[in-house]
């Protein structure tokens, strides 16, 4: 009888208790509203905006693996090979002057574990067709930019620029910085002045730009064309110089060609041959770019021949492997031999 009192007893406590609790029953908070992210249609694929804004941002960039082959790349060995990662980071917004855009692009190139470079690659404010910041000029663009050099090493500058835009017409004014180019008379800040026309008609494009570069009181004009002709696109371009100077330094003027040959669906065969007439007799070499030089001089008498073909095959979308061999003739300096080099690359895009 005691047992039975005693759990009786136990039983009863137990459920004032449970009574007692109950009025303070702990209440769950109820979870705050979360904000997906909403795809943003107005520029185009890749755009989503950023949450709580109305500024839209895309995240694309490439990871690039690279073997090249050549003479003495590095120290006495024939070849090397390299690692690049590339980030972009593009911001646009409406405003009452049209979309506001950012740009930045981050990009590290690693020889190997320990020898690696991280750099700002651009970072540029555009609005209106006005454009500031660290961007390339025109003198970046070329044909397929593998057997044709056709602007010195240097087309990275701190810029403003004005761009005109209207269909398939554009016509600009840029003052770039040429800090970053070696200096032939006053060190310090350099500064140059380029103007630029460009535009496409059915299967035909076309650019004219020329640069003044104030420090060497030299100045380049350069014009390029494509034009789709059968399999393929075939590339024109031309270019006169002054004198050395940042925007063109190689020679004293170039002819270039190249065909774009759409053998598949998913390979392309791109022969291309350019001549050198009177090249600089600092650099010698088209290509090595003006940080190799140092000091002004006037043109050579002697000119240069170089061919190559460049293949790309595209894997799976997002995915290709190109491979390009040149080669160089100088055929006017004595102490100078052919050359041959060539690279090997695999990217992915995202």
């Amino acid at each position: 009888m005691n047992i039975k009192s005693l759990l009786l007893g136990s039983a009863a406590a137990l459920a004032v208790v449970s009574g007692a609790q109950a009025a303070d029953a702990i209440v769950a908070a109820e979870p705050e509203a979360v904000e997906y992210v909403r795809v943003c249609d107005a520029y185009g694929t890749g755009y989503f905006y950023i949450p709580g804004t109305e500024t839209c941002l895309k995240i694309e960039g490439y990871i690039r693996f690279q073997v090249n082959g050549g003479d003495s790349l590095v120290g006495s060995s024939d070849w090397n090979s390299f690692t690049r990662g590339n980030v972009q980071f593009t911001a646009k917004s409406d405003t009452e002057y049209g979309p506001l855009t950012g740009v930045i692009v981050l990009q590290t190139d690693a020889n190997n574990a320990s020898d690696q470079n991280s750099y700002l690659d651009s970072a540029y404010i555009d609005i209106a067709g006005f454009r500031a910041g660290l961007f390339y000029s025109w003198w970046d663009d070329g044909l397929s930019g593998e057997t044709d050099s056709l602007a010195s090493n240097a087309t990275l500058h701190n810029s403003i620029r004005y761009q005109y835009e209207s269909g398939d017409f554009y016509a600009g004014i840029s003052v770039d910085e040429l800090e970053d180019s070696v200096s032939f008379g006053e060190s310090g800040n350099d500064v140059g002045i380029a103007a630029g026309i460009g535009g496409k008609a059915g299967a035909f494009s076309y650019q004219v730009i020329g640069g003044y570069d104030t420090d060497t009181s030299e100045g380049a004009v350069r014009g390029m064309a494509t034009v789709a002709i059968g399999p393929g696109t075939l590339g024109l371009a031309a270019a006169w110089a002054s004198g050395a100077n940042a925007y063109y330094e190689e020679s004293e003027w170039t002819v270039a060609a190249e065909y774009a040959i759409q053998a598949t669906d998913k390979l392309k065969i791109t022969p291309g041959v350019q001549y050198f007439a009177n090249i600089n007799p600092v650099t010698g070499i088209p290509g090595v770019g003006k940080n190799a030089m140092g000091t002004n001089a006037d043109w050579a008498d002697a000119d240069l021949w170089k061919a190559g073909v460049t293949l790309d095959y595209q894997i799976v979308e997002n995915f290709y492997a190109k491979a390009s061999v040149q080669w160089q003739d100088r055929t006017s300096v004595a102490d100078s031999d052919d050359t041959v080099s060539g690279y090997f690359r695999l990217q992915r895009a995202f």
